[in-house]
């Protein structure tokens, strides 16, 4: 008697069905196949449901505080108008007038008004020598009166008053044997010193002193007249020895011209002064 897989047979016996172990492993194998997407599928809903119920949480919160907080913090935004500038710093704004022009030296001294610098010998002759186109003199003495006639010889003296003459200033500057008294006549108005010049002869009263002697009061001497703003200078030039001065003299004639040309600026000089220092004060 032999033993097979299905237990004790015999030729005359039934013999049980054999099982078909190829469809029982497949059966075996599809139900674990199921039963790990089941369990896969179990997790992902269940991580599904964690997630909405954590949404719900947070929309729910969202909801009843957070919105108050939002709409609570929107309203308390600064309205656009009192938003700070791009800038802090402000926009330099620009005058659309344009500054005045610095005032002119000789419209300064032209005019009485204008021309208020303190005047007198030590400003108008200034220092121990006289400097005219390159050529230097030496002071000798200076002079001022207001009454302009008394510094006058022939017309001139009526002259001066005629046409308002305030002050008259003199210096005598002396070199290599030949004088010249230089004498500036001030006036309110550029107008009063043209006339002046235009209407004088024949001479300022020359000055002695400081080592130079009288001259030009016997003696033929040259004369010159002239005028810039409200002043009117006058020249006397001549020889200290008593020499008469020629038509073909250069030397007093050529002094003449050094010390007018030296009034000329020293007068020029005032305006100069004033006209800065009003620049400066208008800075």
């Amino acid at each position: 008697m032999s033993f097979g897989q299905g237990g004790p047979y015999g030729p005359g016996g039934s013999q049980p069905p054999t099982p078909d172990w190829a469809a029982l492993a497949d059966d075996t194998a599809r139900r674990g196949r199921r039963r790990k997407l089941l369990f896969i599928g179990g997790g992902v809903l269940a991580t599904a449901a964690v997630a909405a119920i954590v949404a719900t949480a947070v929309i729910s919160s969202g909801g009843k505080g957070d919105s108050n907080k939002s709409d609570k913090s929107a309203s308390q935004l600064p309205a656009p108008q009192d938003l700070p500038s791009e800038s802090p710093t402000p926009e330099p704004t620009f005058s659309d007038v344009a500054p005045p022009a610095p005032p002119k030296p000789l419209d300064i001294i032209s005019s009485a008004k204008r021309d208020k610098a303190p005047i007198s010998t030590g400003t108008l002759f200034s220092g121990d020598k006289a400097v005219g186109n390159g050529h230097e003199y030496s002071k000798a003495a200076t002079a001022a009166t207001k009454n302009c006639a008394t510094a006058a010889q022939g017309g001139l003296g009526s002259v001066l008053t005629n046409n308002g003459c305030r002050q008259l200033f003199r210096a005598t500057f002396s070199k290599d044997g030949v004088a010249v008294t230089v004498g500036i006549a001030v006036f309110d108005t550029k107008a009063a010193a043209e006339r002046a010049k235009n209407q004088s002869g024949p001479n300022v009263a020359s000055l002695a002193g400081g080592g130079v002697p009288v001259f030009c009061r016997q003696a033929d001497c040259q004369a010159s007249a002239n005028a810039i703003g409200r002043y009117a200078y006058f020249t006397i030039a001549g020889y200290t020895s008593g020499k008469d001065v020629t038509s073909s003299d250069t030397k007093a004639v050529g002094a003449g011209r050094d010390i007018a040309d030296y009034a000329f600026r020293r007068i020029l000089e005032r305006g100069n002064q004033q006209a800065s220092a009003a620049a400066t004060a208008t800075n």
